[in-house]
């Protein structure tokens, strides 16, 4: 059983840190707790508990910019910055669905440690993209801050870029500042329906090359689309998901725009609004390989990063080799693998 350390400031934090670095000691760091489950188990002697660092510090809507103490809830920083129209245009997941937690767990800190991008990613790039500066201690028990709280930033090295999907084992964080971005006024999804893999690569490719800008380019097969539990989409039939956000007038203009394009790659469906952030929403939490709560029908879920055109390539070796269901984001880039239980399966 190992010892958990709870400071409450950036000063208890150094404390904490100078203690296990005298006494030998390793530390897990640990903001919720909402994806301790990825991964192996860390092997640690202790853990430091930052949950009691959270609020929000500084927020300047009409300057882009958001600063909060590091395991503010980020169900709390979306539903401020939504408030104000805007949003995090890096569309981090929630692993509720997956790890089987509580919806709306994770901290903004951890986000940002674990680099987490949604299915705007190929559009908006990664939370690393909106990370601008932050507070840390260092693993010689020294507190240390890089960047600032403007978005053209240029002082020192963007150390923020380091810590972005470093896990935690660089530093740990006590305050971050991250970049918003106004939300779109609406959205809507077109569907190529009943694509192979690979040729479900190619339109995303044929896509994301346009002149439309796709902010979501995604295939489900059939039996992955079915798990979404969205009625709107053609039943028992793989979907290539295509997202066009923006104002109404050019989301209609692109949506036609994108529908003639793909005409002659296989027959054509789109989703309204509402029914297309639900889709997206799905796809960026992963809820079709859902935890079912016991290890006898829970799936091991892996999640590959790939170039988009070996994604299809890909998939297929793993299917080859393994009772395996997978899920294309990215355009092909990101492939979610859901896992029977075996001996080698990890």
């Amino acid at each position: 059983m190992t010892d958990t350390l709870a400071p409450r400031d950036a000063v208890e934090v150094e404390e904490a840190v100078r203690w296990a670095l005298g006494a030998g000691k390793t530390l897990e760091i640990v903001g919720r707790g909402s994806k301790r489950a990825v991964g192996r188990p860390a092997q640690t002697d202790a853990t430091l508990d930052l949950s009691g660092l959270a609020g929000v510090t500084l927020y300047e809507p009409k300057e882009l910019v958001l600063s909060a103490r590091a395991a503010t809830p980020i169900a709390a920083v979306e539903e401020l910055v939504a408030e104000n129209g805007q949003e995090l245009a890096f569309e981090p997941m929630d692993f509720s669905a997956l790890l089987g937690g509580a919806a709306g767990a994770g901290s903004l800190g951890g986000v940002l440690a674990t680099n987490l991008s949604g299915p705007r990613r190929i559009k908006a790039g990664a939370a690393r993209d909106h990370f601008l500066g932050f507070s840390a201690v260092s693993g010689r028990g020294e507190i240390f801050k890089s960047g600032g709280r403007v978005v053209k930033n240029v002082t020192g090295y963007d150390l923020s870029k380091l810590l972005a999907g470093s896990f935690g084992t660089l530093a740990a964080m006590t305050d971050v500042t991250i970049k918003t971005l106004p939300r779109a006024e609406t959205e809507a999804t077109v569907l190529v329906v009943g694509l192979t893999p690979q040729r479900a690569v190619g339109a995303m490719a044929a896509a994301m090359g346009s002149p439309f800008e796709v902010s979501g380019a995604a295939h489900l097969p059939a039996a992955v689309a079915a798990a979404t539990e969205i009625g709107a989409l053609p039943a028992g039939q793989a979907v290539t998901a295509l997202r066009l956000e923006g104002v109404a007038p050019s989301v209609a203009h692109r949506r036609g725009g994108l529908l003639g394009l793909l005409a002659d790659v296989g027959a054509c469906a789109d989703l309204d609004a509402d029914t297309s952030r639900r889709l997206w929403r799905a796809i960026r939490d992963v809820t079709p390989f859902a935890a079912r709560g016991t290890p006898e029908t829970d799936r091991l879920v892996w999640r590959i990063s790939t170039a988009p055109s070996r994604g299809a390539e890909l998939a297929a070796v793993i299917g080859e080799r393994l009772d395996a269901s997978v899920l294309f984001d990215w355009a092909g880039g990101l492939i979610w693998a859901s896992v029977a239980p075996s001996p080698d399966a990890g």
